[in-house]
């Protein structure tokens, strides 16, 4: 498996990323600052934040600190439980022996990133399809970005703005668009003016709708309950349709009608 470098050091770097830089990282961790020390956007907490989306700590840490990783987990979190999802950017990173690196990923030979979203235990259901849509976001991020993936939100000067760079990203929809808006504004600390409008309903106080409300075990069932209704209510209205449209039509009684005798003179 190849080797991804790590954040080239003779590469000059913002202050505030050269302020923090440690000089010992380990694997499946990151030099890029906590999204408390990154956000420029409004209120921001005087803490680093702390993920709870993978229910493994050191996945969850990576989470919380590498803003790359986080975009990932949000691409993998597609059509497998969240946890899975969320695990695999610390699994990729451990798999590539190094830190995720949007450069190095975007120039990774795609067979080979293949191989490592396969390898068992497979990193998604449909690894090879995920490995390039992971690709795929990289190299938006460097040539969107420089290669620094929180500078999506940092700064966005309004909530439709952070909105429509979000949407933007590769293997993100409307919705996931804002849910992930919604988690940074809840939980990162990065409110772009507007922000809880433009991901309505999942920025508003007081739900349980995904996973930007998860910050504990309590959360995390509330939103699986949630999710599990909104799949029996998906397969009942798709039942209904289907009974509906399979329903013979029921013949009619009524005998036709003649038209008038043609005129036999």
């Amino acid at each position: 498996m190849a080797r991804l470098p790590g954040r080239d050091r003779n590469r000059r770097e913002p202050p505030l990323l050269l302020a923090i830089e440690s000089a010992d990282v380990p694997v499946g961790c990151t030099q890029a600052p906590a999204f408390a020390e990154m956000t420029s956007l409004g209120d921001v907490p005087t803490k680093r934040p702390q993920l709870y989306l993978s229910g493994d700590p050191a996945a969850d840490q990576l989470l919380s600190e590498d803003p790359l990783a986080l975009l990932v987990g949000m691409v993998l979190d597609q059509q497998i439980p969240l946890e899975w999802a969320f695990q695999g950017p610390f699994n990729l990173a451990q798999r590539l022996d190094a830190r995720l690196d949007a450069t190095a990923i975007a120039q990774m030979p795609e067979d080979e990133l293949a191989a490592a979203f396969a390898t068992r235990p497979a990193l998604h259901r449909y690894p090879a399809s995920m490995a390039k849509r992971v690709q795929a976001l990289a190299r938006h991020v460097v040539t969107s970005y420089g290669g620094e993936a929180a500078r999506i939100w940092t700064p966005a000067g309004s909530g439709p703005e952070l909105l429509g760079r979000v949407r933007a990203l590769p293997g993100f929809g409307e919705q996931k668009a804002k849910i992930f808006v919604a988690l940074l504004g809840k939980q990162l600390g990065v409110k772009a003016k507007g922000w809880v409008e433009v991901s309505s309903p999942f920025g508003e106080a007081g739900t349980h709708l995904s996973i930007a409300d998860i910050d504990g075990p309590d959360a995390l069932a509330l939103v699986r309950e949630h999710k599990r209704e909104m799949k029996q209510a998906a397969k009942s209205t798709a039942a209904a349709h289907s009974v509906k449209s399979t329903t013979p039509r029921a013949k009619s009684t009524t005998p036709r009608q003649r038209g008038p005798a043609r005129n036999q003179g």
